[in-house]
C-alpha cells in the first residue's frame, strides 16, 4: 500500500473568503480573451498567426499592471513611464525557455533592476473599437508620440493555409518556442474563451492544484501528486519530476503547470508531465 496524504482543508476562514471574492471581482473586471485549442478542422484562411510567448501575461488597466489572475504587479516607475491611459494585454517576457527567471522578476513584490530584462509584448488592446488591425494601430500611434523601449508589439503574419501554419510552428519549435496563436482579425474585440482565437502547440499545458501526495514504499520518495483541475477532474501526476523534486516534492495547496497530449475518454490528461510550480 502506498501512503496517501490529503490535507486540503474544507473550512475557509473569513479572510480567505474575502480574498477569494476580491480575486474574482478583479478577474471579472478584466474579462480577458482566452484561446481555444486548435483541432485542425477550423477554417483559418487569412487569419493572423503569431508566436505564443511563454512568460507572465500582463494586463495594463490604463493605470496599473496585473497578471491574468488579477494579482497586482509592482513594476518600477521607469518601466511603465509613458504607458498609455488605455488598456493593453500582452506578455511580460525576456527570451524563449526562460519562464522561471521571468516569474522571479515579475512577481517580486519589490521591483529590482532585473526588470530591465523584461519587455511587455502586446497582442491586444482590450475594448478598443474596430477590427484587430485597427485596435493594434492604437498602441502603435501612441508609441510614436510616447516611445517606451520596454513595450514591443508581437509580429503578426497572415496565415494562408494549414501548411503555412505547420511550417511556422516548426520554426518556432526549433527555436525552443512554445507555440502559435491564431486569431480571426475581422472580429471586434471579444472577451472570454472563444473559437476566434486558437492556440497551436505540439503539446498542451494547463494548471492544477495539489490536493494530495502519493509516496513510494519508503514513505519518503514522491510517486505522484494528486491534482485537481479547474473543471473538477482529479488525477495522479507522476511524470516529469527530477530526482531532487521526488525527494522534496511541491507542497499541498500549490498550483502546478503540467503538459499533456490530449484527454482520455474520462477527460483525464494523457501522458501528463510536470513542468513547474506556478507561483
Amino acid at each position: 500500500m502506498h501512503k496517501v496524504i490529503i490535507l486540503e482543508n474544507q473550512k475557509e476562514s473569513c479572510n480567505e473568503i474575502f480574498f477569494l471574492l476580491f480575486f474574482v471581482s478583479i478577474l471579472t473586471a478584466q474579462d480577458l480573451q482566452l484561446p481555444k485549442i486548435y483541432k485542425g478542422s477550423e477554417n483559418i484562411t487569412n487569419w493572423f498567426m503569431s508566436e505564443k510567448l511563454d512568460g507572465i501575461r500582463g494586463y495594463w488597466s490604463g493605470k496599473e499592471l496585473f497578471t491574468k489572475r488579477g494579482k497586482k504587479l509592482n513594476p518600477p516607475n521607469w518601466f511603465i513611464k509613458n504607458f498609455p491611459p488605455f488598456e493593453l494585454d500582452g506578455e511580460l517576457w525576456t527570451k524563449r525557455n526562460d519562464f522561471e527567471n521571468i516569474q522571479s522578476i515579475v512577481l517580486d513584490t519589490k521591483p529590482s533592476k532585473r526588470w530591465e530584462k523584461i519587455t511587455y509584448n502586446i497582442f491586444e488592446v482590450p475594448n478598443a473599437k474596430g477590427d484587430f488591425k485597427t485596435r493594434i494601430s492604437k498602441i502603435k500611434v501612441w508609441l510614436k508620440k510616447n516611445p517606451n523601449k520596454h513595450i514591443k508589439i508581437i509580429p503578426q503574419f497572415v496565415c494562408k493555409d494549414k501548411k503555412e501554419l505547420n511550417i511556422f510552428l516548426e520554426k518556432i519549435i526549433k527555436k525552443k518556442g512554445e507555440g502559435v496563436i491564431l486569431k480571426n482579425p475581422k472580429k471586434p474585440y471579444f472577451s472570454g474563451r472563444d473559437k476566434n482565437i486558437l492556440k497551436v502547440k505540439k503539446f498542451y499545458d494547463t494548471e492544477g492544484k495539489i490536493i494530495g501526495i502519493n509516496y513510494k514504499k519508503d514513505k519518503k520518495t514522491l510517486k505522484s501528486l494528486i491534482i485537481k483541475m479547474e473543471n473538477g477532474i482529479i488525477f495522479n501526476l507522476g511524470g516529469g519530476f527530477s530526482k531532487e523534486e521526488r525527494k522534496t516534492p511541491p507542497k499541498i495547496g500549490k498550483i502546478v503547470t503540467f503538459k499533456y497530449y490530449g484527454f482520455t475518454k474520462n477527460k483525464k490528461p494523457k501522458f501528463a508531465s510536470f513542468m513547474r510550480i506556478r507561483e
